[in-house]
């Protein structure tokens, strides 16, 4: 009983009050100063038109750390060691580095895609070998819809490693298709007869104006490039439907494809 008088006549009970009081200062009010700082970044992002996703997981980030530190700070103020607490912290932050090396690049990735905005949900685009038009893009991966509605779930990383195509980009896409007609006949009228095809079939836009182009001379006739323009929810319809409406016009008109050829070359023995 008289260690403990001693002990508290000499003020270390008091010490310890301070120090706790002190402690409860510094987390109550670094909480709040933590909430304050990531909630202004918050703000700010929002301004830049950062994406959302993008702007609650940075701000999720920065409040977390912040809140560590000052936690780090109240245990200082109680006495505690922070000096091995905070290179016990860096090294399971390494070890968790290691760990999810493979998560960490496809959130890397994640955050240049919705930083740059190369594509953004409802595009079309042609990302890591799969064309699709964009469902779902996350942190950690982008989920397409592929024409044969099959669902893809792309990891980030693969995609950033690679080539981006915007197929919507541009507001229009050109539908490049192919047809041949006979040497024999007029070129001029065929030429029409595949115009009248393109500017009547739904779909197809009339600007960019529709085009047909010489690919190649063949040995039986002409090869043509048929290029409509159109949307990319359109793209499919315009791609099969002028293709039918130029075979049947065509054959309605009497306009002959090239037929197979072959040169028999016949040598008279002497």
């Amino acid at each position: 009983m008289d260690a403990i008088m001693n002990w508290v006549s000499t003020g270390n009970l008091v010490d310890i009050g301070l120090k706790i009081l002190g402690a409860i200062a510094i987390f109550i009010i670094g909480r709040m100063v933590a909430g304050w700082i990531a909630n202004l970044t918050q703000k700010a992002m929002e301004r830049s038109n950062m994406d959302d996703t993008l702007v609650g997981f940075i701000g999720a980030i920065i409040r977390t750390m912040l809140l560590v530190l000052v936690i780090i700070a109240a245990l200082g103020a109680l006495g505690v060691e922070t000096t091995s607490f905070a290179a016990l912290i860096a090294a399971a932050g390494l070890a968790v580095g290691f760990a999810l090396e493979g998560s960490l690049s496809n959130f890397a990735a994640g955050v240049m895609i919705l930083m740059f905005r190369p594509y953004k949900v409802g595009d079309v685009v042609s990302v890591g070998g799969h064309t699709g038009t964009v469902d779902e893009l996350q942190i950690f991966h982008t989920r397409l819809i592929t024409p044969d509605n099959q669902t893809v779930t792309v990891p980030n990383a693969t995609i950033t490693s690679g080539s981006i195509t915007n197929l919507s980009a541009q507001g229009s896409l050109r539908v490049d298709l192919e047809t041949k007609i006979a040497h024999g006949e007029d070129f001029g009228r065929a030429k029409q007869i595949i115009m009248d095809v393109m500017t009547s079939t739904p779909g197809v836009l009339e600007d960019p104006a529709p085009q047909i182009v010489v690919l190649d001379m063949l040995q039986g006739g002409v090869s043509l490039g048929v290029r409509p323009y159109t949307t990319t929810d359109d793209y499919w319809g315009v791609y099969h439907n002028v293709l039918e409406g130029v075979k049947t016009a065509f054959d309605a008109n009497g306009i002959a494809i090239p037929a197979p050829r072959t040169d028999i070359v016949m040598v008279k023995d002497e």
